[in-house]
């Protein structure tokens, strides 16, 4: 996606997030929040988009970036300026001359006062720099500053929708942790309850009410953690999205339902979460990954590769210094005195009008030495460029190392998800059988424990495995500079 397009995106979203925010203020008259403003994935992701802070300080830096464009082209359009000055000679000033110019003796001197008692000059100085080699370079490098400043509000952009994303799942990870949990409350206080029945109907002891008491009791901290941890699930996403704290909302998505084997969209609650989840495809690869595409699609490589650009640029600046410089200036001034008391606003004596008198300069400057402070100057942009080139290296080095990592992290996913969902329906209807077991006691409670406490261990892995992809499939497209939005958009069939 070029900047121009890039650009217009950002101002959609910035469009998108207004409409969603005002609709969810529209709710309420009183401009109340409100807690059931359901928020899907990709409107998240527009609210950060035109939102979070990172972008909008990547968005000044673009329009700073405008105004020095302004600045570098003033260099090249002349200079004018007027000034206007007059002075008032209380006392006017006397020199000596000999007094043989006036007919005295030789050697003495005779004082003589020169001037008027006022006077005033004004008028206007043009300045133009024919040539001056900084003024030229300045030109272009103001434009690739232009683009290093776009390629860093790109890479800025692939960098909150990856948090975003990363963010919201981590809330649905939360939510399902909570609700794992409230589930298990739930069967084991259904569980006491039949138990205290079956104890005062004489058919099981005070033991197995005992134990499913304490197994209750264990479990009620569990719980109290997990709704901290929703909360704080949130106030992360929240910070992602530049929102405050009071503004409430809920998510949608349920990870348990998310099938990563499935090429559907699944249900209606994850269609969102499927749809921009495949907008860079992924295919199980077990080979090593071609990086040959990194330079062109990574944010903080290219910003690198214009930043060489821009280096390149002030080098050859600083050699310009040793080059001359030419510059031309014409100058029009009107002078006029009056003796006695000043007249500003009457019309001037005779013999005062103002004299015009016009001056045309050429100047030629060319510095011989200036003590090897140019030729430092070069050594060090020449320095500061190869240090450049290192961290384009390393920041290479370490994109493959990421784009590895989460490719054997959605590998480990799509290699275990058969299991864990294998594992969670197997845990099921272990569940179950004890259940029924030990209605018809043919089981005991023991049995009807260890298979909750597998079912809960099966769901929360399974959970946990849906979380684990969607996170190392949004380092993936961050890894690969393939962030949807930003670099991949949605097709129009889906």
């Amino acid at each position: 996606m070029n900047k121009h397009s890039f650009r217009a995106l950002i101002g959609v979203f910035v469009l998108a997030a207004l409409l969603i925010t005002q609709s969810v203020y529209a709710q309420n008259a009183n401009t109340e929040l409100i807690s059931d403003k359901q928020l899907s994935l990709d409107e998240a992701i527009t609210i950060a988009v035109a939102n979070n802070p990172q972008i909008k300080r990547g968005l000044l830096s673009v329009d700073d970036a405008d105004q020095l464009i302004r600045i570098a082209y003033g260099e090249v359009y002349p200079e004018i300026t007027s000034s206007m000055n007059y002075t008032r000679n209380i006392e006017l000033p006397v020199s000596y001359l000999p007094g043989e110019f006036f007919g005295g003796a030789p050697g003495t001197l005779v004082p003589v006062s020169f001037g008027t008692d006022n006077n005033w000059q004004g008028g206007f100085t043009v300045n133009q720099t024919l040539f001056r080699g900084e003024t030229i370079i300045a030109l272009s490098s103001a434009t690739v500053f232009k683009t290093v400043q776009d390629e860093s509000l790109r890479a800025t952009s692939q960098q909150v929708i990856t948090q975003t994303r990363i963010a919201y799942y981590q809330v649905l990870a939360a939510k399902e942790q909570l609700r794992l949990q409230q589930a298990q409350i739930r069967r084991l206080e259904q569980n006491l309850k039949e138990n205290e029945a079956r104890q005062r109907a004489g058919l099981v002891d005070n033991y197995d009410v005992l134990r499913l008491q304490v197994q209750l009791s264990n479990q009620k901290p569990l719980l109290i953690d997990a709704e901290y941890g929703v909360d704080a699930a949130y106030r992360n996403l929240k910070a992602v999205l530049g929102l405050p704290l009071q503004f409430e909302f809920a998510v949608e998505g349920n990870l348990n339902e998310y099938d990563i084997l499935s090429e559907g969209n699944g249900n209606a609650e994850n269609q969102t979460i499927r749809k921009i989840d495949q907008m860079n495809p992924y295919t199980y690869q077990k080979s090593e990954f071609d990086s040959s595409g990194l330079e062109m699609f990574r944010g903080d490589i290219r910003v690198l590769d214009a930043s060489l650009e821009l280096k390149d640029k002030e080098i050859t600046s600083i050699k310009s210094r040793f080059l001359p410089t030419l510059s031309a200036t014409y100058n029009l001034q009107w002078s006029a005195a009056e003796p006695g008391a000043p007249n500003f606003f009457k019309n001037p004596e005779p013999n005062t009008s103002p004299n015009r008198f016009q001056t045309v300069a050429v100047n030629l400057s060319l510095p011989l030495f200036q003590g090897f402070k140019r030729l430092a100057d070069v050594q060090r942009a020449q320095i500061q460029r190869k240090d450049i080139e290192e961290q384009k290296r390393a920041a290479l080095l370490s994109a493959q190392n990421e784009v590895a990592s989460a490719s054997e992290a959605i590998n480990r996913s799509f290699e275990t998800a058969s299991a864990r969902k294998q594992a969670l329906d197997q845990a099921t209807e272990g569940y179950n059988r004890a259940q029924k077991r030990y209605e018809n006691g043919l089981g005991s409670q023991i049995e009807v424990t260890e298979a909750e406490v597998q079912v809960r261990q099966a769901e929360v892995n399974y959970a946990l495995m849906v979380f684990d992809y969607l996170t190392a499939k949004a380092q993936y497209d961050l890894a690969t500079g393939q962030v949807p939005f930003v670099d991949t958009e949605t097709d129009s069939s889906n």
